[in-house]
């Protein structure tokens, strides 16, 4: 229908502005680092402290060069600091050095020497490896980070059975249900087949198309496990008078528990943990072992993250891998990288020197490293800022927005922090913060607090601060997210007005929640030409003014003589 009258007429037409304001898909954080256990280079999200260690574990033991006994990843310090904080959502990819591979478990039926069906643990590495005898029902081999299963209620008359995954250290009298499926069925046709309730697919990462490649029939829906395979199907179970048929009842497993074995991969003994790391060893592992997984989290369509970790890869020590995500996190424009740039007691002029061959907006870096307690062993140590600085950016983001300045008393606590490896006076912090670097300050009644909100970008400008980066990421991801939603739609004023009774009313909500002082959004026939149109595209133009913050505040305290009158 035509938009405008040639000859005289009533030309009815609707200006639909009824659109819901559809509120942003909300992302979390991403982190890179290795893990106790876990699936290998396939990032998975968690969404609790809990969670991430029922899947990626907590403590280890090794032999360090300097010391022997109990410890944690940085990952794994990083992830406590990030949910303590109001984290909801962290995206946790594993790394490791050398060969990793699962532990599996085959279940006999009553009738067989061979087994019915086989299970195969997610985590990888020997740390999954629980097989050994039961002795009054506990698996001398069991331990909090592997796991065991458990068959009960195996019943021919129905061809159904149940499955428990239990933790591996647990025992008959006490026992510990980590999963539990009732009435399964080794029938491919019932909706209770094992391999579709429980899911049989394989996840791998391929490093030469750089994606995860995917393997198997039905999503794994489990935590621990999947079903690698199905030897003895009971393909319609029951025949027509409703009777099991007999060659069949004897390939339902029988009411057992048992263990898993046959993983291979451990973590590395005498590795360098904590302020020890050097550009050999880095807990065990070398910057190259971050590559495929810094490569694949380039890929912004299958991972969506705003903030990104990597606690152990220091600037100075591995060089090229950060400026592999530094060029990455440009490429996908979504995110902002917490970079380290030197490794534990360095000097203020080598932290300076380092930021100085950085210029970007997408990254910012905090200085000195900290002290913490581990959460797990309760022991103090040292750690790069990175790893806390996910918790403050979290905390800022649950009490206030992401276009707040993740620092300062309100909002740049380091609670979980003892002390900064340096108490830094004010003309280093001066110095820091004229050189792009967040210092990490120590005030008397106020603790230890992130000082500083610089970006790594050189040029002055509003994006030199960290507030106005993740405003414009916040906004970029939504309206993308409503302009997603246009792509081969009519190139007509009603798609405009959609486009525009969408975004108008989300950023007058971010502008009355202090993120903008004004915007103006264009998207009518001024950038909307007739051959813009023709060449099939949609044009729209958003201007925003940032709110700043207040970082620097001069107080003029003037004296007066007695009786002088002060002004209105």
């Amino acid at each position: 229908m035509a938009e405008t009258l040639i000859s005289p007429g009533v030309l009815a037409r609707e200006n639909d502005q009824s659109f819901l304001t559809k509120r942003p898909v909300t992302v979390g954080a991403a982190i890179i680092g290795p893990t106790v256990k876990g699936p290998v280079e396939i990032p998975t999200i968690v969404t609790t402290y809990s969670q991430y260690t029922n899947i990626f574990g907590s403590t280890f033991e090794s032999g360090s060069a300097n010391d022997a006994g109990t410890y944690t990843y940085l990952t794994s310090i990083a992830a406590y600091n990030y949910f303590i904080n109001g984290g909801e959502s962290l995206l946790v990819a594993r790394v490791v050095t050398g060969s990793y591979t699962a532990a599996t478990s085959s279940i006999i039926p009553n009738g067989y020497t061979s087994s019915s069906f086989a299970l195969e643990t997610l985590s990888k590495g020997i740390l999954m490896n629980s097989t050994s005898s039961e002795t009054n029902g506990a698996l001398a081999n069991g331990t909090k980070d592997n796991i065991r299963y458990q068959i009960v209620n195996s019943n021919t008359s129905s061809g159904t059975f149940d499955l428990i995954i239990r933790r591996g250290n647990d025992n008959t009298l006490q026992q510990v249900v980590l999963e539990t499926y009732t009435n399964l069925s080794l029938d491919p046709n019932s909706v209770n087949f094992i391999s579709r309730v429980i899911g049989d697919q394989l996840k791998s990462y391929n490093s030469v198309t750089n994606q995860i490649d995917i393997v198997g029939d039905y999503a794994v829906k489990s935590a621990y496990v999947r079903v690698k395979q199905v030897n003895y199907t009971t393909l319609n179970y029951f025949d027509n008078n409703g009777t099991p048929k007999t060659q069949f009842t004897s390939s339902l497993p029988i009411n057992s528990s048992g263990s898993f074995g046959g993983a291979a991969g451990s973590i590395k003994g005498g590795a360098n943990f904590y302020k020890n790391i050097s550009a050999t060893d880095t807990q065990g592992l070398t910057g190259g072992c971050y590559d495929n997984m810094i490569s694949l989290l380039s890929n912004k369509d299958d991972f969506q993250f705003n903030i990104l970790l990597t606690p152990g890869l220091i600037d100075e020590l591995h060089t090229s891998q950060v400026t592999a995500i530094i060029t990455n996190t440009q490429n996908r424009g979504d995110n902002i990288y917490v970079l380290d740039l030197t490794d534990f007691g360095d000097s203020v002029n080598n932290v300076v020197s380092k930021a100085a061959a950085r210029n970007t907006s997408y990254a910012a870096s905090y200085w000195p490293w900290v002290q913490v307690i581990d959460p797990e062993t309760g022991n103090n140590v040292y750690v790069p800022a990175s790893t806390v600085i996910g918790g403050v950016y979290a905390f800022n983001d649950s009490i206030a927005e992401p276009w707040f300045a993740p620092a300062g008393i309100n909002r740049g606590g380091l609670g979980t922090v003892i002390r900064a490896e340096q108490k830094l006076p004010a003309t280093q912090r001066d110095t820091l913060y004229s050189n792009k670097v967040n210092p990490i300050a120590t005030f008397p009644g106020s603790g230890i607090v992130v000082y500083g909100q610089k970006t790594l970008q050189s040029k002055a400008s509003a994006l030199d601060r960290v507030n106005v980066r993740r405003l414009l990421i916040a906004l970029k991801s939504y309206i993308s997210q409503v302009a997603n939603n246009l792509v081969f739609e009519q190139n007509t004023i009603a798609t405009r007005n959609q486009f525009l009774g969408q975004v108008n009313p989300f950023l007058t909500s971010v502008q009355q929640r202090q993120g903008l002082y004004a915007f103006k959004v264009v998207m009518d026939e001024s950038n909307n030409t007739p051959d813009v149109i023709d060449r099939n595209e949609l044009m729209g133009q958003i201007f925003i003014q940032p709110a700043k913050t207040a970082e620097f505040i001069y107080l003029d305290f003037n004296i007066t003589p007695t009786g002088a009158t002060f002004p209105a």
